[in-house]
């Protein structure tokens, strides 16, 4: 943008901001008609392409998120990360790439702010740290300095209305049939990987094979899960308010759900102390629920489980957490992404009878995956995987 169209965007903005009608409250068409009348008033000799590139700068500053828009609006992109002033990154497909961002520290703090202002959030010098949830689902995470030596920090997660089944996760017909014959088997299951995985989006793969006619209620810190059954609840945490009151815990949920008559539980991701309220959720009626967490493979998210268990102060000694998980999670699948960044199912596994380890019954082995075991445990509910595995 040349230095007269800046003039006249600056001009605008002035005069969007002096008006009695604040702007955030107009709908992104009401913004923009109103913001061609005022570019047409102010310089009506423009030529139109000039004054249309003003317009747009404008509605995505004053509706949008300034020149992250463009970045929002594409399809592609799956993670905006600002790194401080004049360094920052996209990742498409698994893989990050540059992009040109020229905004200093001031310009990303001001961002930053404006974003979690409507959310009741601050960002500032006494409180530099903030997580935040758009209203589309995306998340995001902001650090001012001196927590961010190199500048304010700006992560966007975005959230993309995946409608994926098992097959995107490099399975094949038979495979992908082993893994619901769990869950219609009523298995209680643990997705586990690490970030940006695909943990999310395999556990709703997995539910697509739920009977429509149960009742499942949803846990999420986030609301990403879209189920396609008719009966479903969903449930999301709340964060602090900027005078630190009103929070609602994934725990607080958990305990909750429990008292909704659900057939099945899904908690969309276990983070802290509702690893323990989980795990008595699971052994005590609710079977075919599924849960992901943050871990490294199959043996290593029991380990991870038990740790956050503890989280949760009951005192319960570690051989009884150990019962828990023997008792209530059934399996463990893994994933994560091949070399080429694409998502995957890396493992599916069997927990011991003694909550301690691991049983593999699929491990993929470069592009293929390979059947090593059947399961052992019994069916939960009526289906039985036993056929399936087997043929």
């Amino acid at each position: 943008m040349n230095a007269t169209a800046q003039r006249l965007r600056t001009s605008v903005h002035r005069r969007l901001l002096s008006a009695p009608v604040d702007p955030r409250a107009m709908g992104r068409a009401e913004l923009r008609a109103h913001l061609e009348l005022l570019v047409r008033d102010e310089a009506p000799l423009c030529p139109p392409a000039e004054a249309a590139a003003v317009v747009d700068a404008l509605v995505d500053e004053v509706g949008g998120l300034g020149p992250l828009e463009a970045w929002c609006a594409d399809p592609t992109v799956s993670e905006i990360m600002v790194n401080g002033p004049n360094r920052a990154y996209v990742e498409r497909e698994g893989r990050l790439e540059p992009i040109d961002l020229p905004l200093d520290a001031a310009a990303i703090a001001r961002l930053a702010g404006r974003i979690v202002g409507p959310l009741g959030l601050r960002l500032d010098h006494a409180s530099p740290m903030v997580d935040a949830r758009l209203p589309d689902g995306s998340r995001v995470h902001a650090v001012l300095p001196p927590l961010a030596p190199d500048g304010p920090c700006l992560t966007i997660r975005r959230f993309v209305a995946r409608d994926a089944d098992l097959d995107a996760f490099g399975l094949g017909e038979h495979d992908a049939a082993r893994l619901r014959a769990l869950v219609r088997a009523g298995w209680n299951l643990l997705v586990a990987g690490g970030t940006s995985a695909g943990k999310t989006t395999l556990c709703n793969a997995l539910a697509r094979a739920v009977d429509p006619g149960e009742r499942i209620v949803t846990i999420e810190e986030t609301a990403e899960l879209r189920l396609a059954q008719p009966h479903v609840v969903r449930l999301e945490a709340r964060p602090a308010n900027a005078e630190g009151v009103g929070a609602v815990s994934v725990r607080d949920l958990v305990r909750a759900a429990l008292r909704m008559r659900p057939d099945r539980l899904i908690v969309g991701e276990v983070r802290g102390g509702e690893a323990l309220d989980m795990l008595q959720a699971v052994n005590t009626g609710h079977d075919g629920s599924l849960s992901t967490v943050h871990a490294n493979g199959p043996a290593e998210a029991l380990v991870r489980l038990e740790t956050l268990a503890m989280f949760a102060g009951a005192g319960l000694p570690v051989e009884a957490i150990r019962n828990q998980i023997a008792a209530g999670i059934d399996g463990v699948v893994h994933v994560g992404r091949d070399g080429s960044g694409r998502r995957c199912v890396l493992a599916v596994a069997e927990v011991d009878s003694d909550g301690r380890g691991v049983r593999t019954l699929l491990r993929r082995e470069r592009d293929r995956v390979v059947q090593v075991g059947v399961p052992r445990r019994p069916a939960r509910r009526s289906a039985d995987a036993g056929e399936v595995w087997a043929g």
